[in-house]
């Protein structure tokens, strides 16, 4: 058995044969892991003894989430260029579908222009959950995060800015790319948010930006509903956030966890 060390980057793919594995990312290879997700964050990693190069596998969204957890406006620059409200003393809430999920790589489908016509990204940072919790303590809330990955929290600008509330903006499929990865033992309160469209430069913040604590987050939420490992709390965007267009690809790289790219496609 494999020891969890305090940093690792773990990661779930297919293979060949169709079989899907977590595994834990060695350079450019994987070390295959017979461990399920529950057995994972309790640090019971079984090594199968099988090494596959990163590049001959299929890369999957890095945990099968109960719910995506998203709050919203917790940057001000981001709040005050969609028309939201800075410095907010709880943050705007709402839930993505697990539809809208795709890997690294993957497509992001803009839905027909008589639906929308104004479809942008928004980098951000995400948390994993590791264990279930309830009421949890503000002071205790690090202790659920099993880790932290990359959220492209796609966005139909136009309706958000419409309809009552987030659902349709935000639920289209492919409209919620996360991964490569999920990191273990890094802090999320300082880490750099830098999202590029076609190579240039559109977003560029940081965790330590945010209006709200995560661990604030964590408790305010966990006393609304129930969090379950492999739940995803998206922690929310930094300003920049601007239209995408068919043929356009969008990355977001964050320090320490990786890269997130995905091609947007009529």
């Amino acid at each position: 058995m494999l020891v969890l060390q305090k940093t690792q980057t773990i990661v779930r793919y297919q293979n060949d044969n169709g079989n899907i594995y977590y595994g834990i990312v060695d350079g450019d290879a994987i070390l295959q892991l017979s461990s399920d997700f529950t057995e994972i964050v309790k640090n019971e990693l079984n090594y199968d003894g099988v090494r596959i190069r990163y590049g001959d596998v299929k890369i999957l969204e890095p945990v099968v989430p109960s719910k995506i957890v998203n709050f919203g406006w917790t940057y001000a620059g981001h709040a005050k260029e969609t028309g939201g409200q800075a410095n907010l003393k709880e943050p705007f809430l709402f839930l993505k579908p697990t539809s809208s999920l795709i890997p690294d790589g993957g497509d992001i489908i803009l839905p027909s222009s008589e639906l929308t016509q104004q479809v942008e990204m928004e980098g951000e940072v995400a948390l994993v959950i590791g264990k279930r919790g309830k009421n949890i303590k503000e002071e205790d809330a690090l202790d659920y995060v099993f880790g932290c990955t990359i959220f492209n929290d796609v966005t139909a600008r136009d309706l958000t800015k419409t309809d009552p509330q987030f659902t349709r903006g935000k639920g289209f499929d492919t409209f919620g790319p996360l991964g490569p990865w999920i990191v273990t033992g890094i802090d999320p309160s300082n880490l750099q948010i830098v999202t590029t469209l076609n190579g240039k430069v559109v977003q560029d913040g940081n965790t330590n930006q945010m209006s709200l604590s995560i661990p604030f987050l964590i408790s305010w939420i966990s006393q609304v509903m129930t969090l379950e490992p492999g739940d995803v709390l998206a922690t929310g965007s930094p300003s920049g956030s601007c239209p995408m267009k068919s043929g356009d690809v969008v990355t977001v790289e964050v320090k320490n966890i990786g890269k997130l790219t995905n091609y947007v496609k009529s």
